[in-house]
């Protein structure tokens, strides 16, 4: 009997019958090869991909393991053979040597830590049995053998299949029994015809949830939701080489244009801000309430065992002079640790390393008593924050987004911000948490594992803990003359209506030490016959460009506002932008990177505007302006854009 399985592109052809491969004139006896796959704490793992090698013949067969970490390859010829298990954001554990006798069964358990990208362990079978069941603690990371049984290999290699894992993929992620993610929908800018509407008014974003979203479900081999790409967090992701901030205000301005990648008729500018740049050492001390969420809906490795390794990283980096507090929720809201200095770190660790997943999630109840705490322990001039982490899956109490954002409003203006970090899949609340942190004046992101805990919590501590800039806002006057029409490029939801620019009571975006906003038109030139809605003509009043527009070279005007973290007036900064015509291929990685990811995002959300824009066109861009990166995040991107143009080009 012949029977084919497709498995991430390669077909497997397998032969079951009386003979095997070269063996045609005699039947080897064959054996079972099983056991059960755990985390370093005991817990199953799904989904890890098992793959046994005959070391003679180089046969490849493959399992993965079921809910219970369960995995069996059934009529293994007799032989030597190397096992590898590989989920992503683990280790990749290989054994060698497994010895496979006809009609026995071998019980091989493996123990999966999580780690880098890349890392792998390797020991002989003999070892591995050695330490099987968690018996030996010696080895790095825990036990690194284990028990793994359960799903034949035929349906195995169906699963497979649905679960392609791309190679460096930091994060794992649990299958839910049902999808219940919700994300704000996001209707796309459009154009707007200078004449008419000169002005173009919005908060900036330094939130990057997004990008670490969209990266989570690519890497689990689908495509995000529309909704769930929002592109200005896509390319505030990355950091862009702009000048430092000089001494008269916290942040410097950066503009450049050029042809648009994806429109030769077109032109493309990008606009950039640089957070003054402040050492860790030379931060504020911090008054911080850790909001744990611990229910249920968080016991997945992606989410709870996740978040305790993400916050140890974060403790490590805080010293004498800062707090830090602890708030766990659950069916109800607790203090598992009163507030307690920053070098005490054992103890903090350990009410971290004690918490356990379990009960329905009252998040309002938490949100009240992380703040309440947080005041009775402020620090004047000081950094003040909660800092949030759940899956956003609030079902008891103070639940509605509208009654939580109320509440996080009031407590802002008492000098007391949020931050909020996203964990885990299947039941995500992208949109709540987005509203939160942009209410609390504090920033967003989503920890998909633990190197992007490691970019929140230590490269970017500065501007994730500290506020050196709040309501920032960018106004941006086209000059008729020169611009026919443009379109803001993202934002969509931070888009503030023209009088609110000089209305100091209204909430904007905050900048933290060191962070960079990115924000990019696409303007179509004056003079264009393309057609582009609009009113041009009105009955009473007449519209019509002054001749001193025509006159002057400037393309636009960019005037920004903001206040000093403990101020209530705003300042204000004016930058005319004149056209230079530089060529594409003259203008700065920061201006061809970020095109890259703008097209990127483009494509994700199938937008009417990407011209044309491809996975080559991406990659080309890319690849030329990766420059230092130092961090290898333009490198990842560079990797997920093939993992893209992979996934598109198999369907």
């Amino acid at each position: 009997m012949l029977k084919r399985f497709f498995i991430g592109g390669v077909v497997f052809i397998v032969f079951i019958g009386f003979f095997w491969l070269m063996g045609f004139s005699q039947s080897p006896g064959f054996g079972v090869l099983t056991g059960t796959i755990t985390d370093i704490q005991g817990q199953a793992l799904k989904d890890v991909k098992v793959t046994v090698k005959d070391m003679a013949l180089n046969t490849v067969f493959q399992a993965v393991s079921d809910a219970k970490g369960h995995y069996i390859l059934r009529k293994l010829p007799e032989g030597k053979y190397v096992l590898e298990a590989k989920l992503p954001g683990f280790s990749l554990v290989r054994i060698k040597g497994i010895d496979v006798k006809g009609n026995k069964t071998v019980t091989m358990n493996v123990t999966l830590k999580l780690s880098a990208v890349g890392e792998i362990i390797e020991m002989e079978a003999a070892d591995a049995q050695k330490i099987m069941g968690g018996k030996d603690k010696g080895v790095e990371g825990g036990v690194l053998g284990g028990v793994v049984g359960g799903v034949l290999a035929e349906k195995a290699a169906v699963t497979a299949q649905t679960r392609m894992a791309a190679p460096g993929t930091p994060p794992y992620y649990q299958q839910q029994p049902f999808n219940t993610e919700e994300y704000g929908r996001i209707y796309e800018n459009q154009y707007l015809l200078a004449l008419s509407n000169p002005l173009s008014t919005f908060s900036i974003d330094v939130d990057t949830a997004s990008y670490a979203n969209v990266r989570r479900f690519i890497m689990n081999s689908q495509l995000p939701p529309k909704d769930a790409v929002r592109i200005e967090e896509m390319i505030n992701y990355f950091d862009y080489d702009y000048p430092d901030a000089d001494k008269k205000h916290p942040f410097s301005l950066y503009t450049e244009i050029s042809t648009c990648p994806w429109n030769e008729k077109h032109r493309l500018i990008h606009i950039g801000l640089q957070g003054k740049k402040i050492d860790t050492k030379d931060l504020p001390p911090s008054n911080l309430v850790f909001l744990l969420d611990v229910s249920g809906s968080m016991s997945a490795p992606n989410k709870l065992p996740l978040l305790k390794s993400a916050f140890k990283l974060l403790v490590k980096q805080l010293g004498a002079k800062d707090k830090i507090s602890i708030v766990v929720y659950a069916g109800a809201a607790g203090l598992v640790l009163e507030p307690t200095v920053g070098n005490d770190k054992e103890k903090i660790i350990a009410s971290i390393d004690k918490l356990q997943a379990g009960g329905s999630t009252a998040g309002g109840q938490g949100i009240q008593l992380a703040y309440k705490v947080a005041e009775e322990n402020f620090i004047k001039n000081g950094n003040n924050r909660v800092i949030l982490a759940t899956d956003g899956d609030f079902n008891i109490g103070v639940s509605s987004t509208s009654e939580l954002v109320r509440m996080i409003e009031e407590k802002r203006e008492k000098g007391i911000f949020l931050t909020t970090l996203g964990f885990g899949m299947g039941n995500y609340k992208d949109d709540r948490m987005e509203q939160l942190a942009d209410k609390g004046n504090g920033n967003y992101y989503y920890i998909d594992s633990l190197l992007e805990a490691k970019k929140v919590f230590i490269s970017e501590m500065g501007g994730t803990l500290f506020t050196i800039a709040k309501d920032v806002k960018l106004q941006v006057e086209f000059n008729p003359a020169k611009v026919k029409a443009y379109r803001l490029i993202g934002y969509e939801n931070r888009m503030l209506k023209k009088e609110d620019f000089d209305d100091d009571t209204k909430d904007a975006g905050e900048l933290g030490a060191g962070h960079t906003v990115t924000a990019m038109y696409e303007i179509i030139p004056y003079g264009s016959e393309e057609e582009i809605p609009g009113i041009e003509k009105l009955k009473y009043q007449e519209t019509k460009i002054s001749p001193e527009a025509f006159k002057t070279k400037e393309l636009m005007t960019i005037k920004l506002r903001y206040k000093q973290p403990d101020e209530d007036k705003s300042e204000l900064i004016v930058h005319p932008l004149v056209d230079k015509n530089v060529d594409l291929k003259k203008t700065s990685d920061n201006f061809k990177f970020s095109a890259a990811v703008v097209q990127f995002g483009m494509l994700l959300r199938d937008s009417e505007y990407q011209g044309t824009s491809s996975v080559e066109n991406i990659l080309t861009l890319a690849k030329e302006s990766k420059g230092k990166d130092e961090n290898g995040y333009r490198a990842e991107f560079i990797k997920l854009v093939e993992m893209y143009g992979l996934m598109q080009a198999s369907k």
